[in-house]
């Protein structure tokens, strides 16, 4: 395989490139490793990482893009130090140390004596076929891997280090979206210049009127060190769970950011592989997991700035990884479906609130999971659970069964009052939003219905019917869902008088395509 090194700034030490052509031939050399079969090389527009048997060692090209630069020796050895304390949080078990490759006489040793000519991560090798990109060619990640990430993702978020400067983090975001679209407007051999310059044009406005909101959340501690580059390539399944591993390292200032704004490359990078039900699934359940969801959710307001930057700095990065490519054109092209789905993500959309009612086990969270991803701007509509937030008040794990209590008609009427003030924080926002309850009470239903009044959306109210035994069979079959409802709720419920049912009703005892066809053919008639 040839591997052409990326473009360079000419001020660089001209013998750096053989020397680290000396380094990877040596890291690449079975012999080096006390191995019979051959080293596998990966190749990034940063970094050479070679795959030993059952090690990994990652170096640092010698590059200076605008956003990075490993221009010496000593930047990549603090480069590298850093990698390994960034990635330490995510992934202790993959990040083992940082080696000297080091040169004396005329031979190059691993963590030898002599002078030192390079450095290098060491990890822990995993099956590389493991990361969610190789595992999403093979189509969408599905409800449990994303369920998982989402919680993974939640809980490094609240643990990442708060940081105070609101408006340095504005700044920074500002420059990496002048510098991006910089360099795609600069790129007149890949890119048609229409696009990019309405690219451009589009972006800088979406961050002049999102910038008060970024300055709003950063004073509200939602500005922290992050990830930086989570997109599916850093996220590995290792014994069955998501570990997210390559944290940006070499710029705390990129790093530095927006929780929301860290999540979007993954929501993005779902998005543009056209697995949108992934993508919605990610995002509300990245919500329910959150320690403040009616902020998470007032904040999706700069969600179309943060897919469509991300977006662009995909572009910018397929257009470095073309230079280390032998056959250019497959790299090209996906540069430009990033910059085509940039432009994408900030077309705006006028949001629609949508509520399911009915009695348990006619699948209403089902119907809203398969609804939410088709209307709403991207990634679709928020889905709000009043099963899920009767767990929040009682701070307990969803799939933990609450007392009886929990469900008497004061704390029901909480339950309600939150998902009012949620649904009108998501279509404040822009946002779709799609209520799953039973709303058995005739009260429940005029209150969600007013709703819209407020803010100016349409609304549309859906009831599901099915039969006592569907109901039944489906309520019996849960398993680790947030539902509480046993066989004997849905036998009460059936004695229930629900008052004259003045939603769009629809029969929910028929398999679920053809309920969501039924059902989409409402919300969005004109284009079923």
């Amino acid at each position: 395989m040839v591997h052409r090194e990326p473009r360079r700034d000419r001020s660089l030490d001209g013998d750096i490139a053989g020397n680290q052509d000396a380094v990877f031939a040596f890291l690449g050399n079975p012999a080096t490793h006390g191995l019979s079969e051959p080293v596998k090389r990966i190749d990034t527009h940063g970094a050479a990482v070679f795959l030993a048997g059952r090690d990994v060692y990652k170096v640092k090209r010698a590059v200076r893009f605008p956003y990075m630069d490993f221009s010496t020796l000593e930047k990549r050895k603090a480069a590298c130090d850093a990698e390994l304390v960034v990635n330490r949080a995510n992934a202790p078990a993959l990040y083992l140390g940082v080696l000297p490759i080091t040169r004396k006489g005329d031979r190059l040793y691993l963590a030898g004596d002599g002078e030192i000519v390079e450095w290098a991560v060491h990890l822990r090798r995993f099956d590389e076929r493991a990361t969610l990109d190789r595992i999403a060619e093979k189509g969408p990640l599905g409800a449990t891997i994303v369920d998982q990430l989402a919680g993974v993702i939640a809980t490094a978020h609240k643990l990442a280090p708060r940081r105070a400067d609101a408006r340095n983090a504005a700044t920074s975001l500002r420059r990496a979206l002048l510098e991006t679209v910089a360099e795609l407007v600069d790129r007149r051999d890949i890119f048609a210049p229409l696009p990019v310059e309405t690219l451009r044009t589009n972006l800088i406005a979406a961050f002049e009127r999102a910038e008060p909101a970024l300055l709003e959340r950063g004073a509200r501690g939602k500005v922290r060190r992050c990830h930086g580059d989570l997109h599916l390539r850093n996220v590995a399944l290792i014994a069955g769970q998501p570990v997210l591993f390559d944290a940006i390292e070499f710029d705390e200032a990129l790093a530095t950011t927006d929780i929301l704004y860290d999540l979007a490359f993954l929501v993005m990078d779902l998005c543009v592989r056209n697995f949108g039900e992934d993508a919605n699934r990610l995002l509300n359940h990245y919500l329910w997991h959150s320690e403040d969801e009616r902020g998470e959710i007032g904040g999706l307001t700069l969600m179309p700035l943060f897919l469509g930057l991300r977006a662009a700095i995909g572009a910018k990065i397929g257009v470095a990884q073309a230079e280390l490519q032998t056959q250019a054109p497959p790299v090209t092209e996906a540069a430009r479906l990033y910059c085509k789905a940039a432009l994408g993500f900030l077309v705006p959309e006028a949001p629609m609130l949508v509520a399911i009612g009915g009695l348990s086990g006619t699948g209403k969270s089902t119907l809203a999971a398969k609804l939410a991803p088709s209307f709403g701007a991207a990634p679709g509509a928020v889905h709000l659970r009043s099963d899920i937030e009767r767990k929040r008040v009682y701070a307990v794990p969803f799939t933990e069964r609450l007392p009886d209590e929990a469900y008497g008609a004061d704390v029901t009427a909480r339950v309600y009052r939150d998902l009012l003030d949620l649904a009108q924080s998501a279509l404040a926002a822009g946002r779709s939003v799609i209520v799953d309850a039973t709303f058995l009470d005739r009260s429940e239903r005029r209150e969600i219905e007013r709703l819209t009044g407020r803010i100016d959306a349409p609304f549309l109210g859906l009831w599901l019917d099915a039969p006592h035994d569907t109901r039944a069979k489906r309520v019996a079959a849960r398993e680790g869902d947030a539902s509480d409802a046993t066989v004997a709720v849905v036998a009460d419920q059936g004695l229930l008088d629900t008052g004259p049912i003045e939603w769009r009703r629809i029969d929910a005892g028929m398999p679920l395509e053809t309920t969501a066809a039924a059902a989409l053919s409402l919300i969005r008639p004109s284009q079923v």
